[in-house]
């Protein structure tokens, strides 16, 4: 078990371990290959999505303890509409039943619940447990859970673009003064700091239109390990090689 001395500065040292671990303030991380997992026991995939979401509640007190402050996970993407109507269907049914079975654990490790993404989109029956689970979230303070829902990176920039189009038009700000500054201010979250590491189990190696404008100098770390089996030695070995990086953001490295 990795037991830290401190939960609220950068670095964390293992009591059984001269190890020393960088934790990130940003997490990112996708729940990916829940439909594999299930596959290869011969279950449906409704059934790898269950136990994918229970995985997150482990994630979310790993990530409570070792002092991670923001954690996005990509629960739905815009893409995700084209699969089967049935597994939808058991997507939305399951994220109704994670927040009135888990939303009682979120209360007492103090997580902030947060949605980011084309919400308005989503059927109103989804829209209101959003609701009501930021709402009810809104007095805790020990950590941030942003929920990816129905989101896709592109349409987050599309649509900071027209909102800063709408801007122009009406005179309220000139071309030039749109800047990186002033597209980031338009984005879902803006005050949310931008991911310092991205965890993409499952074995894939892409982006898959998550946080584009948010990672552009994020660390990445890939594995082959399904999402239910994801554990907390996989999170370890992950925050171990982002303690080993160098993050130079463009810049020269001086001696």
């Amino acid at each position: 078990m990795w037991l830290f001395r401190s939960r609220r500065s950068t670095r964390r040292t293992t009591e059984d371990s001269s190890e020393d671990v960088k934790i990130p303030s940003h997490l990112a991380v996708f729940m990916d290959g829940n439909g594999r997992w299930a596959a290869k026991r011969g279950l449906p995939r409704s059934a790898g999505h269950r136990v994918g979401a229970e995985k997150l509640e482990d994630l979310c007190s790993w990530c409570g303890e070792l002092g991670v402050q923001y954690l996005t996970v990509y629960a739905v993407s815009t893409e995700n509409w084209s699969r089967p109507e049935e597994e939808v269907h058991a997507l939305m049914e399951l994220f109704v039943e994670f927040f009135e079975r888990f939303d009682p654990a979120l209360e007492r490790e103090g997580i902030r619940v947060r949605f980011a993404g084309d919400i308005a989109a989503l059927p109103e029956r989804i829209r209101t447990v959003v609701r009501r689970a930021e709402t009810n979230s809104l007095h805790r303070s020990r950590m941030q859970l942003i929920i990816a829902m129905n989101y896709g990176g592109r349409r987050e920039i599309a649509q900071a673009v027209r909102d800063i189009a709408r801007q122009v038009a009406d005179g309220t700000i000139l071309p030039d003064e749109v800047d990186e500054s002033t597209v980031a201010s338009h984005l879902y979250l803006p005050d949310v700091p931008d991911p310092d590491l991205v965890i993409r189990p499952s074995g894939e190696l892409r982006l898959s239109n998550f946080l584009l404008w948010e990672s552009a100098y994020s660390e990445l770390w890939f594995d082959h390990v399904l999402w239910p089996d994801f554990s907390r030695e996989d999170l370890m070995r992950a925050f171990r090689s982002f303690s080993s990086r160098k993050r130079r953001f463009g810049k020269v490295e001086t001696p």
